[in-house]
């Protein structure tokens, strides 16, 4: 018996819908509209070229652009040819990108037309058999070839359930970032997880704004919800005005956002103008919400429900959710276990800490990433003990409901993304004024947390905060550049010479 009659990979998943919901609108983007028929041809045809343009089963390939219809069709592409799709931040600098690219071993690169002048740098540096824009070139355009795409012959390339599907790169704890490994199952169980508990539906008219690179945008609600036959309105960034104006005009039912971005929402004097009614279901997640910000929120938006969305990319991303009927008793929650997570909170050996008493968050899942690509230890640290690691501390109630209150590593979470402290002073460090550097994450009301650097100078050098900042945004992306700079004399230590990152923390909060 073929193993083909109960294989499930997100291929088939898709191809299920397709078949299903045929006609109706799946995709809009700008003028572009693609039903659920016309996004599954488009993921034969744009698989069949990658493969003709040199790319074979279990290759890597790497996009580095902004979000577009091509974008999520290059995804779905990729996983057609059976190749292991690897999404870049394209925020990214030139040696950030040559990393991921390098350490990955990607074997094509399709990037944005705008961000040309990096990636072709990047390319001259790397094996790859090709470095192509996502529409332009005259070889291979993804673009033309997803909407030449008509009559597209379905392509089969024998994939497992067990086949990666993508390498989702975090910064973590460390200055390098680390891929996360995830196969086919382990998405479409998240997928199941999402859809069921965060109540997505075929009716649903949701708003993409948030980027596709990122697990949270891609995996938690536009992919679970082309697969219920949902119809996704994609724009590129979430500006303000253009959300909400696309809200009234298109009716839109579903929206997801990070905390900074429902901030900027909340201000912006349209908010008050445009009729946003049709919102049913509102979702945050990312970084933890300000309570005061989520009490605005329900009480501006008094008719659609609030979800309150927690994880990280190594689990796909939803661990947890707090959900619309547990919001008034548990405002400062992030909720319970979703349906195929389990979660405990334990102590340095594993042992179950009692509820109310705080402890490292682990995991079990069908879920979870496989391991870190090429990184053997970071693997083995992570499933220390048989259970996934998150790196945060948090806590239990007695009815078992989440509460996340820190980090076991010095990350970062600024805007909703990951910033790893250590890449950040390794990019001060090397101002030829600077002694020593440590770099924390202060309370902010834009960017919840805000990347925050305590300096100290060399004996006899002087230097301008805003040359330190110029400094660190030519090595660094932008989201990592320093929102504020404070010299300081010395940095408090423990008896192990351990600089006291919790000491500047509480120092400089309560400073202002």
């Amino acid at each position: 018996m073929s193993d083909l009659i109960r294989r499930n990979t997100i291929n088939d998943a898709v191809r299920r819908a397709a078949a299903k919901f045929r006609d109706r609108l799946a995709l809009r983007h700008g003028d572009r509209r693609w039903s659920f028929a016309e996004v599954n041809r488009a993921a034969d045809a744009i698989g069949r070229r990658l493969i003709e343009a040199g790319l074979g089963r279990g290759d890597r390939l790497a996009v580095y652009a902004r979000n577009s219809d091509t974008y999520l069709l290059v995804w779905l592409g990729a996983l057609r040819a059976g190749l292991v799709h690897v999404p870049i931040n394209y925020a990214l600098t030139e040696t950030e990108l040559h990393y991921i690219v390098e350490q990955s071993g990607a074997r094509g690169l399709i990037y944005d037309p705008d961000l040309a002048e990096t990636a072709r740098a990047v390319a001259g540096r790397v094996d790859l058999a090709f470095a192509v824009p996502m529409t332009g070139d005259a070889d291979f355009d993804p673009l033309e070839v997803a909407l030449g795409s008509a009559g597209a012959e379905p392509l089969e390339v024998g994939l497992a359930d067990e086949d990666l599907a993508q390498i989702l790169y975090t910064s973590g704890t460390t200055a390098a970032p680390k891929g996360a490994m995830m196969t086919h199952r382990a998405l479409l169980a998240e997928y199941t997880s999402c859809i069921v508990e965060l109540n997505l539906k075929g009716s649903d008219r949701a708003l993409a704004a948030l980027p596709l690179y990122h697990s949270a945008q891609m995996h938690c609600f536009t992919m679970p919800q082309l697969l219920v036959g949902a119809t996704t309105i994609l724009i590129q960034t979430p500006v303000p005005e253009q959300c909400l104006a696309l809200i009234e005009e298109e009716a839109i039912t579903s929206f997801f956002a990070p905390p900074t971005v429902w901030i900027s929402l909340l201000r912006h004097a349209d908010f008050d103008r445009r009729d946003l009614s049709s919102l049913k279901n509102v979702y945050y997640g990312a970084s933890i919400m300000p309570v005061p910000i989520l009490q605005e929120l329900r009480r501006r938006l008094a008719g659609a429900q609030p979800y309150n969305c927690y994880g990280q990319s190594e689990i796909g991303p939803l661990a947890t959710v707090l959900g619309p009927d547990e919001h008034e008793a548990r405002p400062a929650s992030a909720g319970r276990p979703v349906m195929n997570v389990e979660t405990r909170i334990v102590d340095g050996e594993m042992n179950d800490v009692p509820p109310g008493v705080q402890g490292e968050i682990v995991h079990r899942s069908p879920q979870l990433l496989t391991g870190y690509w090429n990184k053997p230890d970071e693997t083995a640290d992570a499933f220390s003990g048989d259970w996934f690691h998150s790196g945060d501390v948090g806590y239990l109630d007695d009815e078992g409901y989440l509460y996340v209150v820190d980090r076991v590593k010095d990350v970062i979470k600024t805007g909703g993304v990951i910033v790893a402290s250590r890449e950040v002073e390794d990019a001060i460090f090397t101002h030829p004024a600077v002694s020593e550097v440590a770099v924390i994450g202060l309370p902010d009301p834009k960017w919840i947390e805000a990347v925050t650097a305590l300096v100290v100078l060399r004996p006899g050098q002087e230097v301008g905060i805003d040359e330190l900042v110029a400094h660190a945004r030519e090595r660094l992306a932008p989201y990592k550049v320093p929102k504020a700079v404070h010299f300081v004399d010395a940095l408090p230590r423990n008896t192990a010479g351990k600089i006291l990152k919790r000491t500047l923390r509480q120092e400089f909060a309560e400073q202002g």
